[in-house]
């Protein structure tokens, strides 16, 4: 019966040790990167610039809180022969849910958090007929994050038994493979299908922690190198694009 009574409470410590164990990354951590339009080669218009807003939803690293944002985004494309690429700024606001009222240290109902940043990407690709094929491409983006869930970040990173990734300051980097086609009867529609593979570079804290390991659901190879896939379509001067990864992320726009 004692055996039993040990047992009971040695595991009962191990369950309340691992509720402390929550680790909370950067608001933007695996989803700085979004798709960045471009014109196509069998665009009549080679250079284009591209203005959107969208809502980002986003569950944290231990699957347990949500982020919801909203983002604007501006940014230029340029086709050439067998070779494009964009450059454009965002910004982001949004609120980091908890929904908890407790007196722990990390035991809040949300938190404020902003960010600027800038993105890049270019991409080879050979033509068929009605459709790019961009086989080869690269995509990064850097975003600096203010607002009051950063600072609770630095706060918490100080309390025993809490960790979390206190940086401010993010820049990722990756390789994109696309397609992108039109309508057979009508060039002005376009779809495009991406997929990206990348990660953030810079020493993550609390990355190779043993508690990081058991308080996330995120497979042990993507905790450093995330994928998102993205379709993008085009309507004459609008344009809508819907991203899925770690996040959800949807967003529609104006081409001109």
């Amino acid at each position: 019966m004692k055996l039993k009574l040990y047992f009971f409470t040695a595991s009962l410590l191990l369950i309340l040790c691992a509720c402390d164990n929550h680790i909370y990354t950067p608001a933007l951590y695996h989803q700085d990167i979004a798709y960045q339009p471009k014109p196509a080669s069998f665009d009549t218009t080679k250079t284009a610039s591209y203005l959107s807003g969208g809502m980002n939803y986003y569950a944290d690293q231990a699957w347990t809180d949500l982020l919801v944002s909203g983002q604007v985004n501006y940014s230029r494309g340029y086709v050439y022969n067998n070779f494009n690429l964009a450059y454009g700024v965002f910004g982001v606001a949004g609120d980091y849910a908890k929904g908890n009222n407790g007196t722990a240290p990390d035991s809040f109902n949300d938190k404020f958090f902003g960010a600027l940043g800038a993105r890049a990407s270019a991409n080879l690709f050979t033509s068929y007929e009605r459709m790019d094929f961009r086989y080869l491409g690269v995509e990064m983006a850097y975003s600096h994050e203010f607002g009051s869930f950063a600072e609770f970040r630095r706060f918490i990173n100080m309390q025993p038994g809490y960790q979390a990734d206190t940086r401010t300051e993010l820049f990722t980097v990756g390789l994109t493979s696309e397609v992108i086609f039109h309508n057979q009867h009508n060039v002005n529609i376009e779809h495009g299908l991406r997929f990206f593979l990348g990660g953030t570079f810079g020493p993550n804290p609390v990355g190779d922690d043993k508690n990081y390991a058991s308080s996330t659901l995120t497979p042990a190879p993507f905790r450093d190198l995330f994928p998102k896939v993205s379709y993008f379509i085009n309507a004459g001067h609008f344009f809508g694009v819907a991203e899925i990864g770690s996040a959800v992320f949807i967003r529609a726009g104006y081409k001109f």
